[in-house]
């Protein structure tokens, strides 16, 4: 082949249960992921090296050597089969960079399943989660994609029913946040305090299923809120911004610093995200869709 293209979507995290720190420094989780249509695409082409390129919105912050997580998958799927990584894996960037939006995992997810189409491996799903989780918490969500809960560091994922389609507004905010200073955050903010073992949440889950974005915005809940907002407390001002203007509910995606807010219609969610790009709160904002289907092979 002389090259396979790869699109896969960001996520929101719906619910983000997080339990206390584990003695490998992880936390167990209970962490109901939703696919958004914002889109990056990876395309695998024949190489004599393994090589990273990438473009779009803030590339420059994105790094092109082995600790890129679309790398890493090529190393590891390459290992995995006795080949050299002999690849030049090109990134288009449209979600978010450090953004808690899933866009590293997204790209590792995605150059996985376009270095096994281009070399001709025929792995089967099963093999690629498995590649996946090693990758990172949230690689394997990006793989499946649609609505799914994930529960121990949020890489076992269990499929979710969707009754209907959700509207978003994602604000984006000028630099990122490390996931790792924000758990860090959170626990010296549950330092002393019994921390609950995290599970998902009975109305949110029935809100998915029943497609009413209404229910699904009194459920919406981020335990790492307070530390993304404690170590970035501008947020909170993105965030009235965009309930002022209509939206049902918001809150920080992940572990921040981009804000998603829920919207009752393709036309409320337009107006939120006018009113939050002509606020002083943000970069800008843009609208979604969701869920969407995981890493797909583009024809």
């Amino acid at each position: 082949m002389s090259g396979v293209t790869v699109r896969v979507p960001a996520k929101v995290n719906v619910q983000l249960a997080v339990g206390g720190a584990r003695a490998d420094g992880f936390h167990d989780l209970a962490n109901v992921f939703l696919a958004v249509d914002l889109f990056d695409e990876v395309t695998a082409r024949p190489a004599a090296c393994l090589t990273v390129t990438c473009e779009g919105p803030d590339a420059d912050l994105v790094p092109l050597d082995a600790s890129n997580l679309a790398a890493r998958a090529a190393i590891l799927l390459a290992e995995r089969h006795g080949i050299a990584p002999d690849v030049h894996l090109h990134i288009v960037k449209d979600i978010p960079v450090a953004g808690g939006m899933a866009g590293g995992s997204a790209d590792g997810a995605a150059a996985l399943l376009a270095c096994d189409a281009l070399w001709e491996l025929g792995s089967s799903r099963e093999e690629l989660l498995e590649i996946c989780a090693e990758l990172g918490s949230d690689v394997p969500f990006s793989l499946v994609g649609g609505a799914a809960l994930g529960v121990g560091r949020g890489e076992r994922l269990t499929p979710l029913e969707v009754g209907g389609s959700f509207h978003w507004v994602f604000a984006l905010a000028d630099g990122g946040l490390s996931t790792p200073a924000v758990y860090g955050e959170f626990d010296r903010l549950t330092e002393g305090v019994r921390v609950p073992d995290p599970v998902a949440s009975p109305a949110l889950l029935a809100a998915l299923r029943s497609g009413d974005p209404v229910a699904l915005a009194g459920a919406l809940a981020n335990d790492l809120q307070p530390a993304a907002l404690s170590l970035r407390p501008s947020l909170a001002a993105v965030l009235e911004t965009g309930l002022a203007a209509g939206a049902l509910s918001g809150l920080v995606s992940g572990s921040g610093p981009t804000t998603a807010f829920l919207a009752k219609d393709a036309e409320s969610a337009r107006s939120v995200a006018e009113a939050l790009t002509a606020s002083p709160t943000c970069r800008t904002a843009r609208t979604a869709l969701s869920p969407t289907p995981g890493a797909t092979i583009l024809a």
